[in-house]
């Protein structure tokens, strides 16, 4: 069986993207990383994919004439090589009505908090300013809204008492690179699927308890 062919979209260090390239090497895992797209070229990550041999493109979206217009550019070059899925792995960039149209419900993001609380940016800032116990990260669709899509994964972990950002951040990549990959294999395996009725849209996962979409600490 052909193996799910995903984009990764990074501006940064690229550590999800790491993460899902590792599980990708795997001979048994469902899924393949087709292409690695970076916005910034002096981005960690994208020394890192071609040390793996992935195949990078980089383009800066400065100098376009609209968002439109370098999303388009971007779409095409995800379309050349054949990418299925799209997954943002610390990718800066607010998407153009155009390409959330174009990639409805094969766009996926990872955000480190348990949305729909602390949508946005410095998540961990905004749980540590709530007091909330018991934060995370979130395996979502990407939708026109920021961080709003329908969820199709989180992870947990606690917050402690003398936490800051930091090391709050540092607990949530940690669950981040454990759950990321879980939820490529579960595209891969064409578990996932959208469902939408009178209360609005549901992920379902084939074959997985609800409950085992969450990932509690261990």
């Amino acid at each position: 069986m052909a193996k799910l062919k995903a984009a990764v979209l990074i501006s940064g260090r690229g550590s999800n993207m790491a993460a899902l390239i590792e599980a990708c090497r795997a001979p048994d895992f469902p899924a393949e990383i087709a292409l690695v797209f970076s916005n910034r070229a002096e981005a960690p990550g994208v020394a890192h994919a071609r040390r793996y041999g992935i195949a990078v493109e980089v383009m800066s979206h400065k100098g376009w004439a609209d968002r439109e217009a370098f999303d388009r550019a971007m779409s095409a070059l995800l379309e050349r090589a054949g990418c299925e899925l799209v997954c943002l792995a610390g990718y800066m960039r607010i998407f153009s009505p155009w390409f959330v149209a174009r990639w409805a419900e094969r766009i996926v993001n990872i955000h480190p908090s348990l949305l729909p609380l602390f949508k946005g940016l410095h998540p961990q800032r905004q749980a540590l300013a709530a007091g909330v116990r018991l934060s995370g990260c979130t395996v979502h669709y990407v939708t026109a809204d920021l961080d709003a899509g329908p969820t199709i994964a989180q992870a947990a972990v606690p917050v402690h008492q003398d936490d800051d950002e930091e090391t709050l951040a540092a607990r949530i990549l940690e669950a981040e690179h454990r759950i990321y990959p879980l939820v490529l294999r579960w595209f891969g395996e064409g578990r996932v699927s959208l469902q939408r009725d009178d209360g609005g849209e549901r992920v379902v996962v084939r074959g997985v308890a609800p409950g085992a979409t969450v990932l509690w600490p261990t």
